[in-house]
């Protein structure tokens, strides 16, 4: 063989162990979006689940709370801009809101040993405490899942395939300052 044949095999082997590296390189990044897009999807059916809960639970403390329709009210603004949200992101954000005001009324219904003692009030509080967990777990997958997307794209040389492809780092489910917040109850 002459050195022209031999440098095209090199130049060729070359090529096709990067086309093989693209090739397995996108189909990690597809397979991970995917996983990402199916834990949002878990999520978003508890969050739906959750946000179906609130016109009860709003109707039943509405009855012995009178005077706590401030945080009711805005208890079905955060619902509503849940059931609204157009990203994932802006169902993030209220759905952490929705979770801080749900446990400030659950902290509020405190104060009042009537609702306290209401059987439907306590299988609600029970549902979203439930629904609340499974939130959490999903969350946890989401946030792993995540995690292993944006590494996958952010490490070198998968970063310079990540741009050809156009890839994002995708969002975490981050705690909200209204989840991290201890609910404030006055006692009145």
């Amino acid at each position: 063989m002459d050195a022209t044949t031999i440098v095209l095999i090199v130049v060729a082997a070359v090529i096709l162990l990067i086309a093989i590296w693209l090739i397995s390189f996108y189909n990690r990044m597809v397979k991970t979006r995917e996983q990402i897009e199916n834990s949002w999807g878990q999520i978003n059916v508890q969050l739906k689940m959750r946000a179906d809960l609130i016109p009860n639970l709003v109707e039943t403390v509405s009855g012995y709370a009178a005077h706590e329709s401030k945080t009711l009210e805005q208890i079905t603004d955060a619902r509503t801009r849940y059931l609204s949200a157009k990203t994932p992101a802006d169902a993030m954000n209220a759905s952490g809101e929705l979770t801080g005001l749900v446990s400030r009324l659950f902290a509020v219904a405190e104060q009042y040993p009537d609702l306290k003692a209401n059987q439907n009030f306590l299988q609600l509080q029970s549902e979203l405490t439930d629904l609340e967990k499974k939130i959490a777990t999903y969350r946890q997958f989401y946030n792993d899942v995540v995690l292993r997307f944006n590494r996958l794209i952010i490490t070198f040389p998968n970063n310079i395939a990540a741009s050809l492809f156009h890839a994002q780092q995708m969002p975490y489910f981050e705690v909200t300052e209204e989840e991290k917040a201890v609910p404030k109850v006055s006692f009145q």
